[in-house]
């Protein structure tokens, strides 16, 4: 389809001139050889509240809006620079984690540099059908429901044998100095028959997700050993867990891998926030209903890759497999 000219500013006088002498609007399009729709939207557009038309007012307010409408955003002139930002946003990355990872990758090159904010506006101004799903998934946080070990408990939880309680933990745990000191937990399936272990380290926020055979006691803690056996003994000093009967066993775990556990007190997520934050994370790959006795070993560990992979704030923005790297060299 033919695309007219914009209306310049001796049409905008004509369309002035014509209104003050009373001649209709299909009258002066003709005179201007112009759509008759063409000159009633101008005329409304520029004489709003009882306003009248005003050539030279209506002029500015078009050429304005021409500037902002050419006015082309960076995202759209760098091909690269976008294609970054959308595969990153793929993976879940928050657009603060994009404009920050960038940074660091490219320093010196203002090319390769981009806001947050003009993230979020390049996505907002995509037509209301094509607004991309990676902006929903990035800035959607889901309220995950807590556990509590109750009459209603979606765990069997109970009293602990000889358990060790966070009061006797080390300080050292708490300042997240020293790294080695981890948080555990079991993110349950579909109808609770199914669950995903899940190890994550307090100071590089480092994460292990665990595929259980079962939930009880023995194969967890099979499970969780198997995942420590392969780490030196600085990077295993210490396991946060709640009262979850899962962890009952930890006399044997601890025995087996040198690891003593500590136990929140009832009730008390915020005791291992990293945990409880972490596992936030993870629902957005494998949200509630999940039946884990379907998801692959494959499935579960590129999952894990991709959450260590991520650049973290509390880590200016390095990723927890660079900093959990380097401790291991």
């Amino acid at each position: 389809m033919a695309q007219h000219p914009r209306l310049n500013i001796n049409e905008r006088e004509e369309i002035s001139r014509g209104l003050a002498r009373g001649i209709s609007e299909r009258d002066i399009a003709a005179s201007l050889s112009r759509s008759p729709s063409t000159i009633s939207r101008e005329i409304n557009r520029n004489s709003k509240y009882g306003q009248p038309y005003r050539a030279v007012k209506s002029q500015r307010r078009a050429d304005r809006l021409t500037h902002i409408t050419r006015k082309r955003r960076k995202m759209d002139i760098n091909e690269p620079l976008k294609q970054y930002v959308l595969k990153h946003l793929d993976l879940f990355w928050s657009p603060e984690q994009i404009a920050k990872r960038l940074k660091i990758l490219y320093p010196g090159d203002m090319a390769m540099q981009i806001s947050h904010e003009s993230i979020y506006s390049y996505l907002y101004v995509q037509p209301r059908g094509a607004l991309r799903k990676e902006l929903i998934k990035c800035l959607r946080r889901q309220h995950i429901n807590r556990r509590t070990c109750n009459g209603k408990s979606r765990r069997n939880c109970g009293p602990i044998q000889d358990y060790i309680s966070i009061e006797e933990r080390p300080v050292e745990v708490s300042n997240r100095i020293i790294p080695g000191h981890w948080e555990g937990d079991l993110l349950m399936g579909h109808n609770n028959d199914s669950a995903l272990g899940t190890l994550v380290e307090r100071t590089t926020r480092m994460t292990f997700m665990v595929q259980l055979k079962d939930k009880d006691a023995t194969a967890v803690r099979k499970a969780f050993a198997q995942e420590f056996r392969r780490l030196p003994k600085a990077l295993k000093r210490s396991l946060t867990y709640d009262h979850g009967q899962e962890m009952a066993e930890h006399k044997l775990f601890t025995k087996s891998t040198r690891i003593k556990v500590y136990f929140a007190h009832p009730h008390s997520p915020w005791e291992r926030g990293t945990s409880e934050n972490t596992n936030d994370l993870i629902r957005q790959f494998f949200p509630k209903g999940t039946d884990f006795s379907k998801v692959t070993l494959k499935s579960i560990k590129r999952t894990q890759d991709m959450l260590n992979d991520r650049p973290r704030k509390t880590l200016e923005f390095l990723t927890p497999h660079e900093v959990f790297g380097k401790l291991l060299r």
